[in-house]
C-alpha cells in the first residue's frame, strides 16, 4: 500500500524520503505506484511542484538472532551529495579553485576539480547555500544557490532557470516576459547549432538539460 504525497516547490525525492523515515530515495522511487512519473522525470530530485509522489507503507523487517548475546546491524544509507560546476564569464570552467562552501549553517572548504566541478554532502533537509571561490588571478565569485527549486526543463519555469544558470538573460524565472525568452532561447540554440526559431521544443529542451547537467 501506499499514499500520495503533492510536491511543493523546492521539495525533491531525498527531502520527501527523510521526511516520511526512509533512508533510501530508491524505495519510494522504484514502488509501482510511482512507475508513471518515472517516466515523465528524468531525475527523482528534479521534481515539479504538484507531481505526485506516492509514498510506501513502512515495513517492519525481523531477523532472528540467538538470545543471550550482544547482535551489531549495520544500516547503509546513501549519502546526499550537492554537485556544482563554475564557469567564468568567458565560459571556461574554473578549474583547481578554492574556496568555502556554506550550507545549511555548516562551512567546509572546497576546491573545484579540473572541470569546474565541485561535489560535497550535505543533509537532505538542505534547502540554500553559498558558495565563495578564490580562482588564480581573478577575481573572487560568491555564488547563492537555493536546492531542489530547480522545475523540470518541460516547464517554462524549469527552461528559464536553466538559462540563467548558463549565463542567458530570459527575464523572470516565470517566463512571463516573453521577448526577452524567446531572445534567450535563440542566443542558445544558435550557440548550440540548434535550429534558431525562439522556441523551447523538445530538441531545445534536450540540449538544454545536456548543457546544463540536469
Amino acid at each position: 500500500m501506499s499514499h500520495p504525497h503533492k510536491v511543493k516547490q523546492g521539495e525533491h525525492l531525498t527531502r520527501i524520503a527523510a521526511q516520511y523515515g526512509f533512508s533510501d530515495p530508491a524505495t519510494i522511487w522504484d514502488h509501482a505506484d510511482n512507475a508513471e512519473l518515472r517516466e515523465r522525470r528524468a531525475s527523482p530530485d528534479v521534481l515539479r511542484p504538484g507531481d505526485v509522489v506516492y509514498v510506501p507503507d513502512k515495513v517492519a523487517r525481523e531477523v532472528s538472532r540467538p538470545v543471550d548475546a550482544r547482535h551489531q546491524f549495520t544500516v547503509r544509507v546513501p549519502a546526499t551529495r550537492l554537485r556544482l560546476r563554475v564557469e567564468g564569464v568567458d565560459g571556461k570552467p574554473l578549474g583547481n579553485a578554492k574556496g568555502d562552501l556554506t550550507v545549511a549553517g555548516s562551512a567546509a572548504q572546497v576546491t573545484t576539480d579540473g572541470s569546474g566541478k565541485v561535489e560535497h554532502p550535505i543533509p537532505p533537509s538542505a534547502e540554500d547555500g553559498t558558495l565563495v571561490l578564490r580562482p588564480s588571478g581573478v577575481p573572487e565569485v560568491t555564488l547563492e544557490f537555493r536546492i531542489g527549486h530547480l522545475d523540470p526543463v518541460d516547464s517554462r519555469p524549469g527552461q528559464t532557470a536553466r538559462l540563467v544558470n548558463l549565463g542567458y538573460a530570459p527575464g523572470p524565472v516565470d517566463g512571463s516576459d516573453l521577448d526577452r525568452f524567446r531572445a534567450a532561447v535563440e542566443e542558445f540554440q544558435c550557440e548550440h547549432g540548434l535550429g534558431v526559431d525562439g522556441v523551447c521544443g523538445a530538441a531545445t529542451q534536450a540540449k538544454l538539460r545536456e548543457v546544463h547537467g540536469c
